[in-house]
């Protein structure tokens, strides 16, 4: 398993153990969703305007956000790929909101970055919110993962 991490900002920093921690939480993922050695996610950490000019350009939302994801399978399962190497699609976190968010719910940078990539590999997934079930059952396995990790508050 592959997990690719770009940085494209340089309002927040980030260490070593961030990105291991963020890798090490992303490769597990993939292997309890029975994704194999030759799959590869993008993480892509963004400041906030960076981040609002994709959620304006993709979801016509003109503000930030935490976290955005952008599948390239699309409800195909690991055993459906086509190719050897699974391209699963990439994660864009916005590294200031993170931060504040780390702030305001009283964790640290580290869980709440960790929180996002799990929320947005979950969307890569398959699993969205858009309904209260949906919603229901996301929170249901985002708990599960950081639980599963020990990435507790």
């Amino acid at each position: 398993m592959t997990v690719l991490v770009s940085n494209l900002q340089t309002k927040t920093t980030t260490d070593e153990q961030l990105i291991d921690t963020l890798t090490a939480t992303l490769e597990s993922m993939l292997q309890w969703n029975g994704f194999n050695s030759e799959t590869e996610v993008s993480l892509v950490f963004v400041d906030d305007q960076y981040i609002r000019e994709l959620n304006s350009q993709y979801r016509g939302i003109d503000q930030p956000t935490d976290v955005l994801s952008f599948a390239m399978l699309e409800g195909e399962g690991p055993e459906t790929a086509d190719s050897e190497t699974i391209l699963l699609g990439d994660i864009v976190i916005s590294l200031p909101t993170a931060k504040r968010q780390a702030e305001e719910y009283g964790h640290s940078f580290s869980r709440e970055v960790a929180y996002l990539a799990i929320h947005g590999m979950l969307h890569l997934l398959g699993y969205d919110h858009m309904n209260e079930a949906d919603k229901q059952v996301m929170r249901e396995k985002e708990e599960e993962y950081l639980t599963k990790l020990n990435l507790l508050r």
